[in-house]
């Protein structure tokens, strides 16, 4: 089964991390939060998910780990302004190991400069930004580019982004 890395801080949308956590749990791969610090308690933008970090990121090495999750919300844009969680995923992405990014999660990707010449999609919101930094960005509720990046746009798709990431996980 694999281990998942989880970029997570403040202002998370609480179910984009909640329900695939509990989906990846649930078929037997393992979460690994982590933030700026270790047994940091992150709080979700809506209120009802807190979750105590497993981990910071001068802690951890991209090799440890089989895939990566980026939940949306305010936290990927947080995180992106630090170049630590940025070089974390981009070796995820240049070593075409998973990553699984949802709603705002893309930003962190686009930091990272990795996106370039891929299909993906993500929040309206960010669509110019995925567009300008060479995304083929396709407005549906899943898009899986290159047998390695899983994205979605909204809580809505999270049933979608579920099936694919844990079809991708099986490979």
């Amino acid at each position: 089964m694999a281990k998942i890395a989880t970029l997570i801080t403040n202002l998370f949308e609480d179910s984009e991390y909640s329900e695939p956590a509990k989906a990846f749990e649930n078929a037997g791969h393992e979460v690994v939060t982590i933030e700026k610090s270790t047994g940091v308690e992150v709080t979700g933008k809506q209120g009802n998910a807190k979750v105590i970090t497993d981990y910071g990121i001068d802690d951890v090495k991209p090799e440890d780990f089989d895939a990566l999750f980026i939940p949306g919300g305010f936290s990927p844009d947080q995180l992106r302004a630090d170049d630590r969680f940025v070089q974390f995923a981009k070796t995820f992405m240049d070593d075409k190991k998973p990553v699984f990014a949802i709603c705002h999660g893309p930003q962190l990707l686009i930091t990272a400069k990795t996106l370039e010449g891929r299909d993906a999609t993500g929040y309206k919101s960010i669509k110019v930004d995925m567009e300008n930094a060479g995304v083929k960005y396709v407005d549906k509720e899943v898009v899986v580019c290159q047998n390695q990046l899983v994205t979605s746009r909204t809580p809505d798709d999270i049933p979608a982004f579920n099936r694919e990431s844990l079809k991708l996980l099986k490979k």
